[in-house]
Protein backbone atom coordinates (compact mmCIF):
# COMPACT_ATOMS: atom_id res chain seq x y z
CA UNK A 1 0.00 0.00 0.00
CA UNK A 2 1.11 3.32 -0.32
CA UNK A 3 0.23 6.68 1.73
CA UNK A 4 1.83 9.95 0.08
CA UNK A 5 3.65 11.69 2.29
CA UNK A 6 1.89 15.63 3.10
CA UNK A 7 3.95 18.52 3.20
CA UNK A 8 4.66 21.79 2.32
CA UNK A 9 2.57 23.41 4.52
CA UNK A 10 3.77 23.76 7.97
CA UNK A 11 4.76 27.01 9.41
CA UNK A 12 7.75 26.47 11.84
CA UNK A 13 7.25 30.02 13.33
CA UNK A 14 3.70 29.10 13.95
CA UNK A 15 2.89 29.81 17.60
CA UNK A 16 1.07 27.00 19.45
CA UNK A 17 -2.43 27.74 20.79
CA UNK A 18 -3.09 26.82 24.38
CA UNK A 19 -5.56 27.75 26.98
CA UNK A 20 -3.91 31.06 27.93
CA UNK A 21 -3.65 31.88 23.86
CA UNK A 22 -7.45 31.60 23.91
CA UNK A 23 -8.24 33.83 26.18
CA UNK A 24 -5.02 36.54 24.70
CA UNK A 25 -7.36 36.19 20.99
CA UNK A 26 -10.26 36.97 22.98
CA UNK A 27 -9.00 39.98 24.83
CA UNK A 28 -7.43 41.39 21.20
CA UNK A 29 -9.90 39.98 19.33
CA UNK A 30 -8.68 38.20 17.34
CA UNK A 31 -10.90 34.96 15.74
CA UNK A 32 -10.59 31.65 17.03
CA UNK A 33 -10.95 28.92 14.07
CA UNK A 34 -12.10 25.64 15.25
CA UNK A 35 -12.42 21.92 12.79
CA UNK A 36 -13.32 18.45 14.36
CA UNK A 37 -11.30 16.21 12.94
CA UNK A 38 -11.06 12.14 13.87
CA UNK A 39 -8.03 10.95 11.86
CA UNK A 40 -4.01 11.53 11.28
CA UNK A 41 -4.52 12.61 7.33
CA UNK A 42 -7.39 15.25 8.43
CA UNK A 43 -5.68 16.34 11.46
CA UNK A 44 -2.77 17.13 9.91
CA UNK A 45 -3.93 19.15 7.05
CA UNK A 46 -5.68 21.25 9.36
CA UNK A 47 -2.78 22.01 11.78
CA UNK A 48 -0.50 22.68 8.62
CA UNK A 49 -3.71 25.16 7.08
CA UNK A 50 -3.67 26.81 10.75
CA UNK A 51 -6.82 25.69 12.64
CA UNK A 52 -6.30 26.87 16.29
CA UNK A 53 -8.24 24.26 17.65
CA UNK A 54 -8.98 20.63 16.33
CA UNK A 55 -11.75 18.87 18.08
CA UNK A 56 -12.30 14.82 18.19
CA UNK A 57 -15.67 15.73 18.61
CA UNK A 58 -18.45 13.04 19.33
CA UNK A 59 -19.82 14.13 15.96
CA UNK A 60 -17.60 11.53 14.60
CA UNK A 61 -20.39 8.80 15.72
CA UNK A 62 -22.36 9.98 12.44
CA UNK A 63 -19.28 11.48 10.15
CA UNK A 64 -16.97 8.09 10.11
CA UNK A 65 -18.82 5.71 12.26
CA UNK A 66 -22.04 5.84 10.78
CA UNK A 67 -24.33 6.12 13.99
CA UNK A 68 -27.77 7.88 13.93
CA UNK A 69 -26.80 9.87 16.45
CA UNK A 70 -24.05 10.93 18.72
CA UNK A 71 -25.73 8.61 21.70
CA UNK A 72 -23.78 5.30 20.77
CA UNK A 73 -20.10 6.70 20.32
CA UNK A 74 -18.00 4.93 23.36
CA UNK A 75 -15.35 5.72 25.09
CA UNK A 76 -12.79 3.33 23.76
CA UNK A 77 -14.15 4.37 20.20
CA UNK A 78 -13.44 8.25 20.86
CA UNK A 79 -10.05 7.63 21.96
CA UNK A 80 -8.68 5.79 19.23
CA UNK A 81 -9.33 8.58 16.89
CA UNK A 82 -7.93 11.05 19.53
CA UNK A 83 -5.04 9.04 19.78
CA UNK A 84 -5.17 8.84 15.55
CA UNK A 85 -5.64 12.80 15.46
CA UNK A 86 -3.12 13.34 18.21
CA UNK A 87 -0.16 12.15 15.88
CA UNK A 88 -1.20 14.76 13.09
CA UNK A 89 -1.30 17.62 15.14
CA UNK A 90 1.71 19.76 16.46
CA UNK A 91 0.52 23.40 16.88
CA UNK A 92 -3.57 23.52 17.14
CA UNK A 93 -4.82 22.73 20.49
CA UNK A 94 -6.16 19.25 21.07
CA UNK A 95 -9.91 18.94 22.26
CA UNK A 96 -11.59 15.77 23.05
CA UNK A 97 -15.60 15.26 23.31
CA UNK A 98 -16.67 12.88 26.32
CA UNK A 99 -19.03 10.63 25.37
CA UNK A 100 -22.39 10.26 26.70
CA UNK A 101 -22.59 8.34 29.40
CA UNK A 102 -18.35 9.02 30.24
CA UNK A 103 -19.53 11.78 32.71
CA UNK A 104 -23.31 11.94 33.17
CA UNK A 105 -23.44 9.15 35.63
CA UNK A 106 -20.73 9.64 38.59
CA UNK A 107 -18.34 12.16 39.00
CA UNK A 108 -15.43 10.06 40.42
CA UNK A 109 -15.70 8.29 36.62
CA UNK A 110 -16.05 11.02 34.93
CA UNK A 111 -12.68 12.97 36.20
CA UNK A 112 -11.21 9.01 35.76
CA UNK A 113 -12.77 9.67 31.69
CA UNK A 114 -11.23 13.18 31.33
CA UNK A 115 -7.95 11.70 32.59
CA UNK A 116 -8.14 9.06 30.24
CA UNK A 117 -8.30 11.19 27.20
CA UNK A 118 -5.10 13.36 28.47
CA UNK A 119 -3.50 10.80 29.84
CA UNK A 120 -3.65 8.08 26.93
CA UNK A 121 -5.22 10.09 23.98
CA UNK A 122 -2.40 12.90 24.57
CA UNK A 123 -5.68 15.18 24.32
CA UNK A 124 -4.96 18.98 26.16
CA UNK A 125 -9.12 19.37 26.82
CA UNK A 126 -11.77 18.01 27.06
CA UNK A 127 -15.74 18.94 26.47
CA UNK A 128 -18.84 18.09 28.38
CA UNK A 129 -22.07 19.18 27.35
CA UNK A 130 -24.28 20.97 29.95
CA UNK A 131 -25.29 23.95 32.00
CA UNK A 132 -25.12 24.91 35.47
CA UNK A 133 -25.38 21.21 36.58
CA UNK A 134 -21.75 20.61 35.32
CA UNK A 135 -20.31 23.51 37.42
CA UNK A 136 -19.26 21.05 40.22
CA UNK A 137 -18.44 18.38 38.18
CA UNK A 138 -16.14 20.87 36.04
CA UNK A 139 -14.25 21.71 38.73
CA UNK A 140 -13.36 18.40 39.75
CA UNK A 141 -11.83 17.64 36.40
CA UNK A 142 -10.34 21.20 36.16
CA UNK A 143 -8.82 20.10 40.13
CA UNK A 144 -7.38 16.90 38.50
CA UNK A 145 -5.23 19.63 35.83
CA UNK A 146 -7.32 18.75 33.17
CA UNK A 147 -8.52 22.00 31.16
CA UNK A 148 -11.93 21.88 30.28
CA UNK A 149 -14.44 23.12 27.44
CA UNK A 150 -18.22 23.92 28.34
CA UNK A 151 -21.05 23.58 25.72
CA UNK A 152 -24.29 24.52 25.98
CA UNK A 153 -27.08 25.29 24.04
CA UNK A 154 -28.36 22.69 21.36
CA UNK A 155 -26.38 19.68 23.22
CA UNK A 156 -26.73 16.83 20.84
CA UNK A 157 -26.52 14.19 23.62
CA UNK A 158 -29.77 15.77 25.35
CA UNK A 159 -31.67 15.13 21.94
CA UNK A 160 -33.72 12.90 22.97
CA UNK A 161 -34.88 15.42 26.28
CA UNK A 162 -35.03 18.25 23.67
CA UNK A 163 -37.42 16.40 21.48
CA UNK A 164 -35.02 16.88 18.66
CA UNK A 165 -32.04 19.24 17.21
CA UNK A 166 -33.69 22.52 18.03
CA UNK A 167 -32.57 25.75 18.25
CA UNK A 168 -32.50 26.99 21.87
CA UNK A 169 -32.97 30.19 23.75
CA UNK A 170 -35.96 31.50 21.52
CA UNK A 171 -38.02 32.80 24.84
CA UNK A 172 -37.05 35.07 27.50
CA UNK A 173 -36.75 31.97 30.00
CA UNK A 174 -34.44 29.97 27.63
CA UNK A 175 -32.39 33.11 27.18
CA UNK A 176 -32.15 33.53 30.81
CA UNK A 177 -31.14 30.12 31.52
CA UNK A 178 -28.90 29.84 29.03
CA UNK A 179 -27.61 33.36 30.13
CA UNK A 180 -27.42 31.45 34.01
CA UNK A 181 -25.12 28.93 32.41
CA UNK A 182 -22.80 30.71 30.74
CA UNK A 183 -22.27 32.83 33.79
CA UNK A 184 -21.90 29.59 36.08
CA UNK A 185 -19.49 27.58 33.74
CA UNK A 186 -17.43 30.75 33.14
CA UNK A 187 -17.26 30.28 37.10
CA UNK A 188 -16.22 26.93 37.62
CA UNK A 189 -13.29 27.73 35.19
CA UNK A 190 -13.75 26.30 31.94
CA UNK A 191 -10.90 27.23 29.12
CA UNK A 192 -13.61 28.27 26.70
CA UNK A 193 -17.41 27.55 26.17
CA UNK A 194 -19.19 26.51 22.91
CA UNK A 195 -22.47 27.91 22.08
CA UNK A 196 -24.24 25.64 19.81
CA UNK A 197 -27.83 26.36 17.87
CA UNK A 198 -28.67 29.23 19.94
CA UNK A 199 -29.90 33.22 18.40
CA UNK A 200 -27.36 35.38 17.42
CA UNK A 201 -28.32 37.89 19.66
CA UNK A 202 -28.10 35.64 22.65
CA UNK A 203 -24.84 34.25 21.43
CA UNK A 204 -23.65 38.11 21.67
CA UNK A 205 -24.87 38.71 25.09
CA UNK A 206 -22.80 35.69 26.67
CA UNK A 207 -19.85 36.18 24.75
CA UNK A 208 -19.95 39.84 26.00
CA UNK A 209 -20.39 38.55 29.48
CA UNK A 210 -18.17 36.04 29.92
CA UNK A 211 -14.30 36.18 30.63
CA UNK A 212 -13.85 32.67 28.90
CA UNK A 213 -13.80 32.54 25.00
CA UNK A 214 -16.78 31.49 23.02
CA UNK A 215 -17.24 29.81 20.13
CA UNK A 216 -20.05 29.32 18.57
CA UNK A 217 -21.67 26.63 15.82
CA UNK A 218 -25.10 28.31 14.65
CA UNK A 219 -24.90 30.95 16.78
CA UNK A 220 -23.52 33.37 14.72
CA UNK A 221 -20.54 36.05 14.30
CA UNK A 222 -20.32 37.62 17.30
CA UNK A 223 -18.95 34.55 19.15
CA UNK A 224 -15.01 34.60 19.86
CA UNK A 225 -14.15 32.04 17.50
CA UNK A 226 -16.12 29.80 14.95
CA UNK A 227 -16.16 25.61 15.00
CA UNK A 228 -17.51 23.49 12.04
CA UNK A 229 -18.10 19.94 11.63
CA UNK A 230 -15.11 18.86 9.00
CA UNK A 231 -17.65 16.76 7.12
CA UNK A 232 -19.77 19.78 6.47
CA UNK A 233 -17.08 21.98 5.47
CA UNK A 234 -15.93 19.81 2.46
CA UNK A 235 -19.54 18.16 1.85
CA UNK A 236 -19.06 14.58 3.11
CA UNK A 237 -22.47 14.43 4.37
CA UNK A 238 -25.11 12.55 3.04
CA UNK A 239 -28.27 14.68 4.24
CA UNK A 240 -29.37 17.92 4.34
CA UNK A 241 -27.07 20.75 5.70
CA UNK A 242 -28.16 23.26 8.63
CA UNK A 243 -28.49 26.26 7.73
CA UNK A 244 -25.42 27.32 9.13
CA UNK A 245 -23.39 24.93 6.94
CA UNK A 246 -21.11 26.59 4.78
CA UNK A 247 -19.68 23.94 2.34
CA UNK A 248 -15.81 25.19 0.76
CA UNK A 249 -15.31 21.93 -0.99
CA UNK A 250 -17.10 19.18 -2.75
CA UNK A 251 -15.14 16.48 -1.35
CA UNK A 252 -17.94 13.64 -2.12
CA UNK A 253 -18.34 14.22 -5.65
CA UNK A 254 -14.57 14.32 -6.52
CA UNK A 255 -14.22 11.49 -4.23
CA UNK A 256 -17.23 9.44 -6.52
CA UNK A 257 -15.58 10.46 -9.58
CA UNK A 258 -12.46 9.37 -8.38
CA UNK A 259 -13.99 5.61 -7.61
CA UNK A 260 -15.68 5.47 -10.75
CA UNK A 261 -12.44 6.52 -12.78
CA UNK A 262 -10.77 3.67 -11.15
CA UNK A 263 -13.45 1.15 -11.99
CA UNK A 264 -13.56 2.22 -15.29
CA UNK A 265 -9.92 2.05 -15.94
CA UNK A 266 -9.46 -1.23 -14.15
CA UNK A 267 -12.31 -2.81 -16.33
CA UNK A 268 -11.02 -1.48 -19.56
CA UNK A 269 -7.43 -2.77 -18.60
CA UNK A 270 -6.23 1.26 -18.56
CA UNK A 271 -4.42 0.30 -15.13
CA UNK A 272 -2.48 -0.46 -14.80
CA UNK A 273 -0.21 0.68 -17.45
CA UNK A 274 3.40 -0.50 -18.42
CA UNK A 275 5.04 2.62 -16.95
CA UNK A 276 2.89 1.88 -13.84
CA UNK A 277 4.35 -1.35 -13.11
CA UNK A 278 7.90 -2.68 -12.20
CA UNK A 279 10.41 -4.74 -14.56
CA UNK A 280 13.02 -6.96 -14.26
CA UNK A 281 16.17 -5.89 -14.78
CA UNK A 282 17.62 -7.24 -18.51
CA UNK A 283 19.96 -9.47 -16.71
CA UNK A 284 17.32 -10.89 -14.26
CA UNK A 285 15.07 -11.18 -17.22
CA UNK A 286 17.83 -12.71 -19.38
CA UNK A 287 18.14 -15.15 -16.83
CA UNK A 288 14.36 -15.95 -15.90
CA UNK A 289 13.65 -16.27 -19.94
CA UNK A 290 17.01 -18.66 -19.92
CA UNK A 291 15.34 -20.91 -17.02
CA UNK A 292 11.78 -20.67 -18.63
CA UNK A 293 13.50 -22.08 -21.99
CA UNK A 294 15.30 -25.09 -20.15
CA UNK A 295 11.90 -25.86 -18.92
CA UNK A 296 10.15 -25.47 -22.17
CA UNK A 297 12.83 -27.67 -23.75
CA UNK A 298 12.19 -30.71 -21.31
CA UNK A 299 9.11 -30.62 -21.61
CA UNK A 300 9.07 -31.03 -25.10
Amino acid sequence: MSLTPIGGLADESRRKTTTASLREKKFHHDPITCLTAYDYATARIEDEAGVDVVLVGDSLAQAMLGYENTLSVTMEEMLHHVKAVRRGVKNALLVADMPYGSYQIDASGAVANAARFVKEGGAEMVKLEGGEKRADLIRRIIDAEIPVAGHIGLTPQSVNVMGGYKVQGKSLGAIEQLMRDAVALDGAGVSCLFLEGIPREVAAMITAEISAPTVGIGAGPECDGQVLVFHDLVSLTFGAPAKFVRHYADARELMAKAVQGYCADVKSHQYPSDAESYHLSREAKAALDSVLDRKLAIRR
